[in-house]
């Protein structure tokens, strides 16, 4: 019974060395699964200093917008009135009934249509950071999107390719084994070779454009870009017609039309210079030996030459303004033109990506069948297969590299057009 025990007790043992380690091995494995798509849209919200710097601007407009209607700091006002210079009084506060020491303070009141005018231009403020915000948020989502499923495009083409040089070590095999039965020339072994040194300058290429697409993904996303994209790009389901009906609400264009508000704001405030502004002042006025005195005083602004003064302003302010009206019906223009023909292109990739996908690849798959059984019953001679193993080979990567500019168009227009949703939610479609 002893070593049953013993044996027990042995056994509990080695769980407990083993539990970290498969523990730990379960933590590297969970990290070796590599970065989806959402989760890289997640990391590079949190991350970007570009949206971080629009989120400072869009509070420094909303503490500016408070004070913007508000009266100016009064004014202190400190003195001396009617002290002699000369004679046997001079200097004295006390001898003559004139002499007064003032305290007092002046407010001024800008006319209501100038502070009504300030508090729309800070508003409009606000909206025009938080256009440009979100404006932001949608670049950083968009180029994020596009530098994953160009990594994601290059990752399948390796797996191919490397699928690929495995096969051509088998097919070097099966010559090699062909030249040894006495069937085939001796010239046909050189060919497998070749097709080798091909393959691996086609992955060289491929894994320097790997390179470079890993240090796009890691631009927007730091240290977690370094790890290989995991799962599908989602199908983004573009409606034409619905990007069409609302691109008004572009954010860029919002942006156009806020920066044309605030020059608005500013144009009805140089308007209302040429209404007077007022200040009041009261003051107390301490006579050593006599009454004190006080003091009720009230300016009022008088701008007589509006025409020199004002008129300019008001016209600087009402040209600027105009301008930017013009510039926001231009941008809406352009966007219109750009939509249209992001929308034409995506159309085009995605009936070109169904030729090569249904047709150019069968074929191409095809045809490397029927020069392998020509090769293999004597009709057909190595150089036509390995000439089929080429076209088949360039068909494949470029079936996927389009499927990957497919996607990078999809991106473009949903994270330019059609922005809702998608962040954050899981993405059961795919393709």
């Amino acid at each position: 019974m002893y070593w049953i025990f013993l044996s027990a007790g042995r056994y509990r043992r080695a769980l407990g060395w083993l539990a970290p380690s498969l523990l730990l091995a379960s933590v590297q494995a969970f990290g070796a699964e590599g970065l989806t798509f959402n989760q890289a849209l997640q990391l590079a919200l949190r991350q970007s200093p570009e949206l971080r710097a629009e989120s400072a601007r869009v509070e420094a407009a909303q503490q500016a917008e408070g004070p913007a209607d508000a009266l100016p700091d009064p004014t202190l006002i400190l003195g001396l009135d009617n002290v002699p210079v000369d004679g046997a009084d001079r200097y004295s506060l006390s001898s003559d009934f004139m002499t007064m020491q003032r305290i007092g303070v002046t407010q001024r009141f800008p006319n209501r249509s100038k502070r009504t005018a300030r508090a729309e231009g800070a508003r409009q403020q606000i909206g025009l950071t938080e256009a440009t915000k979100e404006a932001t948020r949608l670049a950083v989502l968009r180029q994020t999107a596009q530098a994953w499923i160009e990594l994601h495009t290059l990752d399948r083409q390796l797996v191919l390719l490397e699928e690929l040089i495995a096969e051509n070590r088998l097919f070097d095999k099966a010559v090699r084994a062909r030249l040894s039965s006495g069937q085939g020339k001796a010239i046909d072994s050189v060919a497998p070779r070749q097709e080798a040194v091909t393959l691996l300058d086609r992955r060289d290429a491929l894994l320097a454009r790997q390179r470079q697409a890993k240090a796009r993904l890691i631009r927007w996303l730091g240290e977690a870009g370094r790890q290989s994209p995991a799962g599908q790009a989602p199908d983004f389901a573009i409606n034409a017609e619905q990007l069409l009906n609302s691109l008004h609400k572009h954010p860029e264009l919002e942006i156009a039309s806020r920066q044309a508000s605030v020059a608005q704001a500013n144009a009805d405030e140089a308007r209302a210079a040429k209404k007077p502004d007022w200040a009041l002042t009261l003051a107390y006025m301490n006579r050593e030996e006599f009454s004190d005195m006080a003091m009720l005083q009230v300016n009022v602004d008088l701008p007589l030459f509006s025409r020199s003064r004002q008129g300019p302003r008001i016209a600087s302010a009402e040209a600027e303004w105009q301008a930017l009206e013009s510039r926001a019906e231009a941008v809406r223009r352009e966007h219109e033109a750009m939509l249209q023909s992001d929308l034409a292109e995506y159309e085009r990739q995605e009936r070109t990506l169904a030729r090569q996908r249904e047709r150019l690849v069968p074929l191409a798959k095809e045809k490397v069948g029927l020069a392998r059984a020509a090769w293999r019953g004597g009709d057909g001679s190595l150089a036509d297969l390995v000439r089929a193993r080429s076209e088949w080979l360039d068909a494949k990567l470029k079936e996927i590299d389009l499927s990957g500019q497919y996607d990078q168009q999809a991106a473009a227009l949903h994270f330019t057009y059609d922005h809702h949703g998608m962040v954050g939610e899981e993405q059961d479609d795919e393709h």
